[in-house]
């Protein structure tokens, strides 16, 4: 039979639709991709944590990947509109919670897209007073709370920031009802609006972290602008992992005394709550779930390798690689322990 250029450009599609599904099976991520995360600062922990893991990922797979500081709104926007691979997203706990406290732009993760590993956490979650109040721990803010003392708190509300201030809300309420009134918001932006907010008395108490806050515990005695810490959120074998010379002048050791069990803040009356500042990957909910077993794979390599949590915690990082599935159940189980605070103290479940 003659060959005409028809029918080899028939048997060239033919066999092309024939290869297409594997192919399709077979999908990685792209040479070139974007990852959004949902800050705006590039030098923040949220840029920080991701240009590490993105470096780490890039040069495994021997692609190119460039970390995106958009901001959660423009970020999870961005994900939604691409499928394909070439944008990504790195964030950590205030993508639920966000939802959970109903800020504008907060979609529920778990149901809108799809949850990747968990690379890492952040230790420093911190709570601190003026060096001179008279508040020396956590236990003199909640009995000043029960003795009917008014208790400022300076949070950045709806995520990270304000889950803290709920459990500080729910220990008065759990230890003396009623006096959670006492404990009350002020609503501020960044870490140095916090700051500002404690210098100019508008505030006892601050949200902050050991990264930003470590310099002013150090400040002499009478310096304005000094600070102590009185709790320390993350769970005490979270701590145990950071090394041992801690952040600037504080050790581990002198940390630890700000975390439970050393300093309690109670969840019901038992045990203590606790909250792990993690990030983690989410994805666009159609991409091809060959590309997310490629990045599991790619990241279970890169953490056994063990360079990586060199570098996590030269930054004062946790390493903590878990695969998409794990992660995904371990941080649905932690969003519904803190939906529980926050519909106690709000009155309602």
């Amino acid at each position: 039979m003659k060959l005409t250029r028809r029918t080899i450009l028939a048997a060239a599609s033919l066999a092309a639709f024939i290869a297409q599904p594997m192919m399709s099976a077979a999908q990685e991520l792209p040479r070139n991709v974007r990852l959004v995360i949902g800050s705006t600062s590039t030098g923040g922990d949220t840029y920080q944590n991701s240009a590490i893991v993105a470096e780490a990922l890039a040069d495994h797979l021997g692609i190119n990947i460039k970390v995106d500081a958009v901001g959660a709104s423009e970020a999870f926007k961005a994900l939604k509109r691409d499928s394909r691979g070439t944008t990504l997203m790195i964030f950590h706990d205030q993508s639920y919670l966000g939802h959970l406290y109903g800020r504008r732009g907060y979609e529920d993760p778990f149901a809108n897209y799809a949850i990747g590993p968990t690379v890492a956490i952040n230790p420093g979650n911190a709570y601190l007073v003026p060096a001179n109040s008279p508040h020396e721990s956590m236990e003199d803010i909640l009995k000043a709370a029960e003795a009917g003392e008014r208790v400022r708190v300076a949070i950045q509300p709806g995520g990270v920031s304000e889950i803290g201030f709920s459990a500080m809300k729910n220990a008065a309420r759990v230890r003396a009802p009623g006096s959670e009134e006492n404990i009350v918001a002020v609503n501020t932006g960044s870490q140095s609006d916090k700051n500002q907010a404690m210098w100019d008395n508008l505030a006892d108490v601050i949200n902050g972290s050991i990264q930003a806050n470590e310099q002013f515990t150090q400040l002499g005695d009478g310096d304005a602008k000094g600070m102590k810490f009185v709790w320390i959120t993350a769970r005490d074998a979270t701590l145990q992992q950071a090394p041992a010379e801690g952040m600037g002048n504080t050790t581990r050791d002198q940390l630890l005394k700000f975390a439970s069990p050393a300093t309690s803040v109670t969840l019901d009356g038992e045990q203590d709550f606790t909250f792990d500042k993690e990030f983690f990957f989410l994805f666009n909910p159609d991409m091809d779930p060959a590309i997310i077993d490629q990045i599991d794979t790619a990241l279970a390599e890169i953490f056994e390798k063990g360079d990586i949590q060199k570098r996590q915690k030269g930054s004062f990082f946790i390493p903590n690689f878990l695969p998409s599935k794990e992660a995904k159940a371990h941080l649905e189980a932690k969003r519904d322990t803190y939906r529980n605070v926050i519909a106690e103290i709000s009155g309602s479940k």
